[in-house]
């Protein structure tokens, strides 16, 4: 913990944005797989966020990444017949990841990382204006 907190606040919001980041890939990325039963395709993840209070007195909190889960949206059911993973039935199941809302939350994590790099070097930046004050 540093003197001066907004950088390990600042750091633990760009570590939550990150895991944030990493999860939205991976949806994004297996999107297109398809298991052979509803247990075999892909569970999209999702990352959730507590807020956990520092202690300096000052009542200031960080965010840490409480828990990464897959969500429990049932598979997409398409009938493939030629399909090689195909089961009995003809059937592929596909995991129910919407690529237009998990770009709209790319962005938005994005933006969450960058407004935190901002913080980072605005926080900088004033403390070593605060320091050449004396010279």
């Amino acid at each position: 913990m540093s003197n001066l907190p907004i950088f390990d606040i600042a750091g633990s919001a760009l570590s939550a944005q990150s895991v944030r980041l990493n999860t939205i890939a991976s949806n994004l990325a297996n999107a297109d797989s398809v298991g052979s039963t509803p247990d075999g395709a892909y569970k999209p993840l999702q990352p959730t966020f507590e807020s956990v209070a520092m202690r300096d007195g000052l009542g200031l909190s960080m965010v840490s990444v409480k828990k990464v889960e897959p969500q429990d949206t049932p598979p997409i059911k398409r009938y493939e017949p030629g399909h090689p993973m195909a089961d009995g039935e003809g059937y592929v199941y596909a995991p129910d990841v919407d690529p237009v809302a998990q770009m709209v939350n790319l962005i938005s994590a994005s933006r969450g990382y960058q407004a935190n790099v901002e913080v980072i070097n605005s926080a900088r930046e004033l403390a070593l204006a605060t320091l050449m004050i004396g010279r």
